[in-house]
């Protein structure tokens, strides 16, 4: 991957740019970083902290987590357009799970300090950003209900008829 700068098209075409005016996005991405992992390499690891939003622009990341059974499970594939990082960056708590790259990708990086520098003079940006990302965390909310609910009636075929 090509070393580029980071754009507001960058940021328009993802979950966190979806609402924002073309403005608000060349706005956010002067606050913003970018980073690079190789395939199969990993964006962080679970249980360490960060205060730093990802915004996945280019390629996939595996969403796995050490089960105890020797090799790690996969939860899910995060892809383009999509966040990662969500509850550290909100509350710095301990990322639960470990991203890997799968194939090269490419992340925008937002540090929760430079969000918050925008807080001033630019309130209804951070109000947004801050409203798509707990969409975000309502979606993997979801999603994990929705899974286990399948893995109960898989179960146990008469889960949650009564």
């Amino acid at each position: 991957m090509s070393n580029q700068e980071i754009k507001g098209t960058d940021i328009k075409n993802t979950v966190l740019g979806k609402e924002l005016s073309d403005d608000q996005c060349a706005l956010l991405a002067g606050v913003c970083g970018q980073r690079y992992i190789p395939s199969g390499e990993l964006l962080f690891a679970e249980g360490e902290r960060s205060d730093t939003l990802y915004i996945i622009v280019e390629g996939k990341l595996a969403v796995t987590r050490d089960t105890g059974r020797g090799y790690p499970d996969t939860l899910h594939l995060l892809e383009s357009g999509q966040l990662a990082g969500e509850s550290g960056f909100l509350d710095g708590s301990p990322h639960s799970a470990t991203l890997k790259a799968v194939g090269d990708t490419r992340v925008v990086t937002l540090d929760r300090v430079h969000l918050e520098s925008l807080l001033i003079d630019h309130p209804i940006l951070v109000y947004k950003v801050m409203r798509a990302i707990v969409r975000s965390v309502r979606e993997i909310v979801r999603r994990m209900n929705r899974q286990h609910t399948e893995l109960m009636t898989y179960i146990n075929p008469n889960f949650g008829r009564f």
